[in-house]
């Protein structure tokens, strides 16, 4: 595994902060950016503020998707829009715009050459993402594969600006997370009833520095729930408090995508009608009909 010295990421992270805005700007307009519209709505669940986005937009965008006849999947990827990249993140990673996208500043962890989407993990991807976080108050997450909610093929981390919604919470699921937990002790939030791994953090372990031991933390939380190969579809998810790693079985619930976001409490539906039965239900309802139940740490 080749080095990552510090001064090549603190460069990358100047680059990051100055480009950002000046990308989006950009990619608007020029036409190659498309913000999805949202009402969004609070739904409480068991002490967690579910931030519910209802976008009638998504829905007409996936009927005439189902429309269109592709005989080849295309790789956005590879290579990228160039309006949509923001900097490259060296040796292997590039920092671009997400381009159908609900939250704001929403980019994306790219590596170079193709990597499978399933894949778990390994240091370099750590360290790409970490020295986009170093100076960005966000969340870090990843969909393991199709089923976890995945909608390319490609290799790609993701990273949206914290909080989620107003409030002092970071993320709405911040609100049953043990703060005085130990770092690094693998534990699970007793309001979620199915398999995952929790690890509460510090400051030192989102230094790219660090990376190494970050990495680690991720493969004990993979094989606490089962996650060894590239066969088990999940979701990590990461901030400056904590990392969870969720197994996944299902990819949507009444046809709507669940990807990691719906574990930090984002979710998204199409129109009210799915709003209106996710209130019935309640959002760990969903959450739990395409996780897996297993073993916890």
């Amino acid at each position: 595994m080749r080095s990552t010295p510090r001064h090549r990421y603190t460069s990358i992270v100047n680059l990051l902060r100055d480009r950002v805005a000046s990308s989006i700007e950009r990619a608007r307009g020029r036409g190659a950016l498309v913000s999805l519209p949202t009402d969004t709505t609070i739904v409480e669940d068991r002490g967690i503020p579910f931030v519910v986005h209802i976008s009638a937009l998504l829905e007409r965008k996936e009927r005439t998707r189902a429309t269109k006849k592709i005989d080849k999947p295309v790789n956005p990827f590879l290579p990228p829009d160039p309006d949509l990249v923001v900097c490259e993140v060296p040796p292997d990673h590039l920092c671009v715009l997400n381009k159908f996208n609900v939250l704001d500043q929403h980019l994306l962890i790219v590596t170079r050459a193709f990597e499978p989407q399933q894949a778990l993990l390994n240091l370099g991807d750590f360290a790409a993402l970490l020295s986009c976080m170093d100076e960005t108050y966000g969340l870090g997450f990843y969909n393991g594969g199709t089923i976890a909610g995945a909608s390319q093929a490609h290799k790609h981390l993701q990273l949206v600006p914290l909080p989620l919604a107003g409030g002092f919470q970071p993320t709405p699921v911040d609100a049953v997370i043990d703060r005085s937990m130990d770092p690094g002790v693998l534990s699970t939030v007793p309001a979620m009833e199915f398999s995952h791994a929790l690890i509460r953090l510090d400051g030192r372990w989102l230094d790219v520095q660090r990376a190494s031991e970050l990495h680690q933390l991720y493969r004990r939380a993979c094989t606490a729930v089962g996650v060894d190969d590239e066969t088990r579809p999940y979701n990590l998810l990461i901030t400056r408090r904590w990392m969870m790693l969720v197994p996944r079985s299902r990819e949507n619930w009444r046809g709507v995508s669940i990807n990691a976001l719906g574990f930090a409490g984002s979710l998204l539906v199409r129109n009210r009608s799915e709003l209106d039965v996710l209130k019935r239900i309640g959002p760990l309802a969903v959450l739990r009909s395409v996780a897996t139940e297993g073993p916890n740490p």
